[in-house]
Parts: structure tokens; C-alpha cells; sequence
């Protein structure tokens, strides 16, 4: 499959920037204006969106409803250890809105970005 493109909106775009490179392994790629930022980390490429601007993402859709953050749809992170990553966002004043859950495919958790996006962190189950 190649490039995946998954679009946030956000409440401020340069909050968002920080959260996702400074803890999630996010590097940016392009930020040609205030409303939007674009983030790579493998082949995922996160785009966030402010809900004002000129842009696609924020124009009022013809019912009346405006593109706004939060929701319960997420992008899903692998990590290789969700104990060491949990604790290391939480010391950084990160808010989740779970704690750990455990199933038949392995441990997750989620968190919150700084406009209230969610982003499920996961470690898969050992395989035997």
C-alpha cells in the first residue's frame, strides 16, 4: 500500500506539531501556513487541519455542520512497550481517556492530543 494520509482537525496547529513530533515520533514535513501542518512517521502522513482558514478542511459543509476536533475515530500507534510509553506521556502531562486495556491481540490505551483527537497506542500480544 504505500503513503497513508489520515486528517486531524485541530484547535492550533503548532500545539498539535509539538505533541505528535516531541512525543509520538512524528517528524514534520511541510507547515506552508498557520492552519495546516503536515507529519510523517512511516508511511502514515498525519495532516492537521485548523477548523478556520481558507482550506478544504474547514469549509461549512452544506447541511450546516463545520469540520470541528474530538470524535472517537483514531489512528492506531504501534509501540513496543506501552507500560514505558504510557508512563513517559503521563510525566509529560499528557491526558488519557482510559487506562490500559488488555484483549486477545495485545494492550491498549488512549490518548488524547492537545484538541482532544484521540490516538490509540498499542502493543501487540507476543506471538507464539
Amino acid at each position: 500500500m504505500g503513503r497513508v494520509s489520515v486528517r486531524y482537525i485541530v484547535d492550533d496547529v503548532d500545539a498539535a506539531v509539538a505533541f505528535y513530533t516531541t512525543h509520538l515520533g512524528f517528524t514534520l514535513d511541510q507547515q506552508p501556513a498557520p492552519v495546516f501542518a503536515a507529519l510523517v512517521r512511516g508511511d502514515l502522513h498525519l495532516l492537521l487541519s485548523a477548523p478556520t482558514g481558507p482550506g478544504g478542511a474547514a469549509q461549512t459543509m452544506p447541511d450546516g455542520r463545520r469540520p470541528e476536533p474530538g470524535g472517537w475515530n483514531r489512528i492506531q500507534l504501534t509501540v513496543d512497550d506501552l507500560d514505558a510509553t504510557v508512563a513517559a506521556l503521563r510525566a509529560a502531562g499528557a491526558v488519557f481517556r482510559n487506562d490500559i486495556v488488555t484483549g486477545r491481540g495485545g494492550r491498549q490505551i488512549l490518548l488524547d492530543d492537545p484538541a482532544g483527537n484521540a490516538v490509540e497506542l498499542f502493543e501487540p500480544a507476543p506471538r507464539p
